[in-house]
């Protein structure tokens, strides 16, 4: 009888284990159907191109890459505009909000994630988690009255975001806590530097620690902010469209009323295998995948959120490999899920900004003591066309030397650094090794010195070689 793998949720992390499944079935002797519930009406769509869209780059359709229609062609029953109302672990079941019941024999949760938004009747204030608030965003957008933009979030999201917003014209004001953009990303003198750049393109940037306390509107629309309590901190900001891309949190309500345990960052906790946690032990068919779950720092062993594309797809490959190894009776095919580097690379207005392993204020909450150096560079020689600098700052164990974080900002080089000193981070590579290592040099390419080795040399208090 063929074994039965439901998938809860079907964004990114959802549909690449299905992908992964679906590539390598014909591996097995053993017959699998497939299923996927998700709520939205689409097939997979790259969420992570909707801000783009938002600039003019292409049109939203564009970033749906399968529609539903192709995976019903490959026997898959897809269900879209579907929500599941309970989770019935004990007896391998789940019930939809129809009244209808499954059954599996592996259950997959990729529930992701979801935002709290301030209580509002106006139109014109969203989320921006999927391609409907895109598409509720961009019909906003072409409205001829919309001139000011509030966005609540300092993070990725909301400043790609401000970016499409200001290429669009629109006076646009973000606000996000103290002390600096991209916290879980960049250390405040390299988030400063984004900062600035924005500034140059008219975004206003509100960094402290009052909220939202009125969101005010004339005849149904949102028309501005209000943000702090008291006199003399109260300032209402003129807004005609709103974005609350604040508190990204994991949608687990389903997980945690079947049982499944949450961990301390909010996520649902798995053990390496991606199985859930339940009590003392774990349940061998249950796995979750991305933005719902809580991963392991490789840094600093903690538990925390890295609510990535990347990170899903590793996982939702792993998973594939543990659901295949089970059902096929052969041990080879396990693997476990490694902890997490959280390699980042993202484009905002222009700016690409990278991070990988650990910035300096969390390696401080997590207890170690760091030394690092910070340098900027051209790309490749300054007499050649398109040279641009490169901003680049290492991060030291201080009693081993070994990397353990590295952020850049640039316009060029930025996603494949941060794959190559996530690589360095994993070798457990020492700032002196990283001086003394040869680089390749081409002037149209690359620097004789590049900017890499003046950032070690300065973590090690050494006067760079100009």
């Amino acid at each position: 009888m063929a074994k039965r793998v439901v998938i809860v949720g079907g964004g990114i992390a959802g549909i690449y284990v299905l992908r992964s499944l679906l590539a390598r079935k014909s591996d097995i002797d053993e017959e699998m159907d497939f299923t996927v519930l998700k709520r939205e009406k689409s097939g997979w769509v790259s969420t992570c191109g909707l801000p783009f869209a938002l600039r003019g780059w292409y049109e939203i359709e564009r970033t749906e890459i399968n529609k539903p229609q192709f995976f019903l062609d490959q026997g898959v029953d897809f269900r879209t505009e579907t929500e599941v109302a309970k989770l019935n672990l004990d007896e391998s079941s789940l019930v939809l909000k129809t009244g209808e019941e499954l059954k599996y024999d592996y259950l997959v949760i990729a529930t992701g994630r979801k935002q709290e938004v301030k209580e509002t009747a106006l139109e014109g204030v969203y989320t921006f988690n999927n391609e409907e608030d895109a598409e509720k965003i961009e019909a906003t957008l072409n409205r001829e009255e919309v001139e000011n933009a509030y966005i609540r979030g300092r993070g990725i999201i909301g400043l790609q975001a401000a970016a499409a917003f200001s290429t669009r014209g629109l006076k646009t004001t973000v606000h996000g806590g103290p002390p600096s953009l991209l916290p879980s990303n960049l250390d405040p003198d390299m988030a400063d530097m984004v900062k600035e750049r924005m500034e140059k393109d008219g975004i206003r940037f509100i960094l402290d620690k009052r909220e939202i306390t009125a969101i005010k509107g004339h005849e149904g629309r949102v028309k501005s902010v209000v943000i702090g309590g008291k006199e003399g901190e109260k300032e209402e900001i003129p807004a005609d469209i709103v974005i609350i891309g604040k508190w990204m949190l994991p949608e687990v309500d389903l997980a945690w009323e079947a049982g499944v345990d949450i961990g301390e960052s909010g996520g649902i906790v798995t053990d390496r295998a991606m199985h859930v946690k339940e009590g003392r032990g774990h349940i061998t068919n249950v796995y979750a995948v991305g933005d719902c779950t809580e991963v392991v720092d490789a840094i600093t062993h903690r538990p925390r959120l890295n609510q990535l594309a990347s990170t899903a797809v590793t996982q939702a490959t792993v998973i594939a490999d543990n659901i295949l190894s089970d059902i096929s009776e052969q041990p080879g095919l396990y693997s476990p899920c490694e902890y997490c580097f959280g390699p980042t690379a993202a484009d905002v207005g222009g700016v690409l900004i990278g991070s990988v392993g650990v910035t300096s204020e969390a390696a401080s909450r997590a207890g170690i003591k760091t030394i690092s150096g910070r340098a900027t560079k051209l790309t490749k020689a300054r007499y050649f066309p398109g040279a641009t600098p490169l901003t680049l700052k290492l991060i030291f164990d201080a009693y081993t030397k070994k990397l353990i974080g590295a952020q850049m900002i640039g316009e060029f080089t930025v996603a494949e650094r941060v794959n190559e000193l996530g690589l360095a981070i994993r070798a457990g590579i020492t700032a002196e090794e990283m001086r003394s290592m040869e680089r390749c040099y081409d002037p149209s390419l690359a620097l004789l010195v590049d900017v890499t080795i003046d950032a070690a040399t300065a973590a090690l208090g050494i006067t760079p070689v100009y």
